[in-house]
């Protein structure tokens, strides 16, 4: 590598991460025992920590400061990013750098309880960004098909059209796992050595178990160490959780693949009294859809437990539910079921916004249009449609129409009584001669977003034909 070459902008950087990328995911394909042993020097390479940087800075959490109070305006306006950038390589290169603590941060979560957060410095997330950007094409080759959260061209969509499509096919009993305090209990240990089996360069391992060792800067002000878990909400965690969970995909992958790899093997399990069983894993939550018995549900569970417990984690007893798809689960905000078709005595699985999520979208509405009346009426529309477009962009796909119906209405409902709050002397009338065309609000071209006018479309299921990105750069390039 050249080390005296410039800093490329952003669209150069770019180019240049997709060749390293694709070329170290291609070399780890060919070889699945392959060991990478220098990875360092990419690791400060020019246009790795430039697209890292740009990475960072267009992230919303850029916004906020970790325990140096630098945000990445300020690194920006006040330090400058080539100053930034270039003091942060000569660091890394002599290898001066030492992660600083997370600041923590307790998030409200339903039911009372508190999710914790840990924010890094800037400083520390570039380089988190520029190690994801080397390592995730490496392991991505080894991440079974049955894992989709966090991973490049993958959906929570594509987790649930794959639970539709087992469970319409007689894998009717769910084991719906819940990870006890996933990202605070990981094993440093039991993950550093999953990394070793494809990475050999020390430098780079040391890095990871720096960050993994940095502390937590309480909110009460104590500084505590952190012996397990990966912060979340950093750059880097999501990758890590992959790495470690990835125990899980692979032992119930494999026992597909052995025993169940072929539907007259699957048939003959079923002829013998045994199960058949398949794992869909998006994060820390994961379902294993069963084609047996409860009691065969009831024993896999103990085989997951016993799994898990080689990373340190642990399955919370009481969101840990076995449930038939009669009864429905919610998942990664859908309630999947089974129910008879209006109008016949035919049964199908259906897939619809849970009560949760709902309940949700209508507290921010709600929220929104229950704050100061100061604003115009286009800011808060703006607002709203914000909102509710990400909402039904992710819900559209299931059997929503009715949901979808009951939120415009709700949310006309907002409109119209915040509209009556902020003119209290105007007649209705006048309001809706004002602010509506044909009874739906809109004001200087600004009109409220309608779920209801959304079509719904059935999201294909791809199974394990989801191309790698790095795998269709590879074909552009032949």
């Amino acid at each position: 590598m050249n080390t005296d070459a410039r800093w490329p902008d952003a669209k150069a950087a770019w180019s240049q991460v997709q060749k390293i990328q694709t070329k170290l995911h291609q070399w780890a394909t060919n070889d699945p025992d392959r060991r990478f042993d220098d990875l360092w020097n990419l690791v400060y390479d020019p246009a790795v920590l430039v697209y890292a940087w740009q990475r960072v800075r267009s992230n919303r959490g850029s916004r906020s400061a970790g325990v140096d109070g630098e945000t990445a305006y300020y690194v920006s306006v006040v330090r400058g990013e080539q100053a930034f950038l270039s003091e942060l390589r000569d660091d890394l290169k002599a290898r001066r750098f030492q992660p600083a603590p997370v600041r923590e941060v307790m998030i409200p979560k339903p039911g009372g309880k508190r999710r914790r957060l840990g924010i890094a410095t800037i400083r520390d997330r570039v380089v988190q960004a520029a190690l994801k950007t080397v390592l995730e094409p490496i392991f991505e080759v080894d991440f079974q098909p049955c894992s989709y959260g966090f991973r490049p061209g993958r959906r929570a969509q594509d987790a649930i059209a794959e639970i539709h499509f087992f469970t319409t096919h007689s894998y009717e009993w769910i084991l719906e796992g819940d990870i006890k305090a996933c990202f605070d209990e990981i094993s440093h240990s039991a993950l550093l050595e999953r990394m070793r089996h494809r990475i050999g360069d020390k430098r780079v391992l040391g890095l990871v178990k720096a960050f993994l060792k940095s502390g937590i800067l309480g909110e009460d002000g104590e500084l505590r160490e952190s012996n397990t878990g990966a912060s979340q909400g950093s750059v880097l965690s999501p990758l890590l959780s992959n790495i470690a969970l990835s125990v899980l995909d692979e032992h119930f992958a494999e026992a597909w693949k052995v025993t169940m790899g072929n539907s007259w093997a699957r048939t003959q399990r079923r002829q013998k009294g045994l199960a058949n069983y398949r794992i869909v894993r998006y994060a820390d939550d994961w379902v294993l859809m069963v084609a047996g018995t409860k009691a065969d549900a009831e024993q896999l569970r103990e085989e997951a437990t016993a799994v898990l417990l080689h990373m340190g984690l642990r399955l919370s007893e009481e969101k840990t539910v076995i449930a038939h798809i009669d009864q429905g689960f919610n998942f990664l905000g859908m309630r999947i079921q089974r129910h008879r078709q209006k109008g016949s005595n035919r049964r199908f699985v259906y897939t619809y916004p849970s009560r949760s999520a709902l309940m949700t979208v209508k507290a921010k509405v709600r929220s929104i249009t229950r704050r100061s009346t100061n604003q115009s009426l286009p800011v808060l529309l703006h607002r709203l449609n914000s909102v509710l477009r990400g909402w039904v962009n992710y819900h559209y796909h299931g059997a929503s129409a009715k949901t979808f119906a009951y939120l415009s209405a709700f949310t006309w409902r907002r409109v119209w009584c915040w509209l009556c709050h902020k003119h209290p002397k105007t007649g209705k009338r006048e309001l809706q001669r004002r602010y509506f065309r044909k009874w739906w609000p809109e004001q200087d071209e600004v009109k409220l977003f309608d779920p209801s006018a959304v079509a719904i479309v059935r999201y294909r299921y791809r199974g394990a034909a989801i191309p790698s990105p790095w795998v269709t750069q590879i074909r552009n390039a032949v």
